[in-house]
């Protein structure tokens, strides 16, 4: 008897809990569309990553540069890895197109930021845009720099919170003007 009051008791803090924290839901062109944000505004809001981004870049030669990764020895090489985390809260900086977002992830310098932007495979879902994807990696621009990154940083994309980003679009207006009487 008092296993199952136990249980009970831990599934209703456990759902207590879950329903305080944020709803994250993927950021997708249909949303950025319909609600028509300024750059301002979309600076407003706060972005997460759904999935790990690992980049890499071999270090060559004494005029390796180290500056914001760890370095590793693979197969005898010295790589320096940047490591960015599912659930990594992250702003736009800019908008290097109008479907193109450039999001930080980290402080640190203008250069410290990816590029996301809309793909019509998977809903239109903003997700990391890379200069070219051969079937195993990609390559990104990061802090000046081209970085390796895996296939599974091909999936990705941008979350937000759809209450904080509803009360973004509520907070906006615009002024219709005044006329003499």
């Amino acid at each position: 008897m008092n296993a199952v009051k136990l249980s009970l008791l831990a599934s209703f803090f456990m759902l207590a809990f879950s329903a305080c924290g944020p709803t994250l839901s993927p950021f997708t062109e249909q949303l950025y569309d319909q609600n028509r944000w300024s750059e301002k505004e979309l600076k407003r809001i706060q972005f997460y990553l759904s999935e790990d981004i690992v980049m890499r870049r071999e270090l060559s030669g004494a005029k390796s540069e180290i500056v914001s990764g760890e370095i590793k020895m693979i197969d005898g090489r010295q790589v320096e890895e940047v490591a960015i985390r599912k659930g990594t809260p992250g702003v736009l900086l800019f908008l290097p197109e109008k479907d193109r977002f450039a999001i930080s992830f980290e402080d640190g310098g203008k250069e410290r930021f990816l590029v996301f932007g809309p793909n019509p495979k998977v809903n239109g879902r903003f997700v990391l845009l890379a200069s070219e994807w051969k079937r195993r990696s990609g390559m990104v621009t990061y802090e000046g720099k081209k970085w390796q990154v895996d296939n599974n940083s091909a999936y990705a994309s941008l979350l937000v919170d759809l209450k904080k980003v509803n009360k973004v679009s509520l907070d906006s207006r615009t002024a219709s003007g005044r006329r003499v009487d």
